[in-house]
């Protein structure tokens, strides 16, 4: 039976020498959470091991590690080899089978290459293999004339910076492919040494690398984005015709928020609700204002899109959740604790907050 190593701040490394499996969980989220079901099958597998080390990461705890790994979501595991290389990781899903398929194939892996500094002869299996790979890999690239590859969709994306990169594009009316790299592994992986880019989301122009969302930025903040990828001609006229219409969109976005943020003299704007936070942040904040027994109302804003970006430049504000009283945002849960820490929370909550 193998020991499970807890990690929940940012002091415990994950060690090398040894294969190992990587196990993110969140309080929030049922299935990965003590007594869920992923839980359950890392802890049958740790039982079972003998030469592979199992750690169990709270994902929101130990930021450092989740981003070692580019964890955006619960549950997520990572299987490592000996030297520490990923050889296979899930992101998400429901899935529970998937998790022992994945051990199984990193059991049966081989060290050879890590313990014999000699890197063998590629073979012509491996050749063709990478040769197919490049070759899928350059069909997908030129796919769309604008492809970018992305975690999720533009509709839905799964980090904040393939968002802020579909977000760029959108706002030039540009239209463009997409590939969803969480759902091929073997394209994440073979994308970096195919282009050379070890991150993500990765803009392609006619074939041509352009790069990730810092160069995207900078070009956007020369004012020519569209110049200088030179893709003038596939702006879309409805999209430029419909700018009016926008400016209108917009106020009337404005004006929802002003009613939203005074529906309640406390006004909670988080994710999921109450009853059910959708993530520890917002898990704790409510059980905060619970503590008071206050009265309040709130907002899940992983129902409406719309508020949830359009709140972040009302309030000024880029992160979730936020608390508002009377109309006026208090701010985000770090705010909130401190208030809390200082006495200052309870007087604002009942009103007796002095000017």
């Amino acid at each position: 039976m193998a020991a499970i190593i807890n990690i929940n701040n940012q002091a415990t490394p994950i060690e090398t020498g040894h294969k190992s499996v990587v196990f993110f969980w969140a309080e929030w989220h049922p299935s990965s959470s003590p007594g869920g079901s992923f839980d359950a099958v890392f802890n049958a597998l740790a039982k079972e091991a003998t030469d592979v080390k199992f750690y169990r990461v709270e994902a929101e705890a130990a930021l450092g590690v989740s981003k070692q790994y580019d964890v955006t979501q619960v549950p997520t595991f990572i299987f490592l080899d000996t030297n520490g290389s990923v050889i296979d990781r899930i992101d998400g899903g429901e899935d529970v089978a998937k998790v022992t398929q994945s051990y199984s194939r990193l059991v049966n892996s081989s060290d050879e290459s890590a313990s014999n500094p000699t890197v063998p002869p590629t073979t012509d299996t491996e050749q063709s293999k990478t040769s197919a790979l490049h070759n899928r890999l350059k069909s997908l690239i030129t796919s769309s004339p604008i492809m970018i590859f992305i975690k999720g969709s533009p509709t839905e994306p799964r980090c904040g910076f393939s968002r802020q990169a579909c977000e760029i594009l959108t706002s030039h009316n540009l239209h463009f492919g997409y590939f969803d790299i969480l759902s091929d592994e073997e394209v994440r992986q073979g994308l970096k040494e195919y282009s050379d880019w070890p991150t993500y989301p990765q803009l392609y122009v006619r074939g041509e690398l352009m790069g990730g969302l810092d160069i995207m930025k900078e070009m956007q903040e020369s004012g020519d984005f569209v110049e200088q990828l030179d893709v003038e001609e596939f702006v879309s006229k409805a999209g430029m015709e419909s700018v009016g219409r926008e400016d209108a969109a917009a106020s009337s976005l404005k004006q929802k928020i002003h009613q939203l943020v005074n529906r309640h003299r406390i006004m909670l704007f988080m994710k999921g609700i109450p009853s059910s936070p959708r993530c520890g942040f917002s898990r704790q904040i409510v059980e905060i204002l619970d503590s008071f027994n206050a009265s309040y109302d709130a907002f899940n804003i992983l129902e409406d899109e719309e508020v949830r970006q359009g709140l972040k430049e009302y309030s000024d504000w880029p992160t979730y959740p936020q608390l508002y009283v009377e109309g006026d945002l208090v701010g985000g849960l770090d705010i909130v604790k401190e208030m809390q820490e200082s006495g200052d929370l309870k007087d604002l909550l009942t009103g007796d907050m002095k000017d």
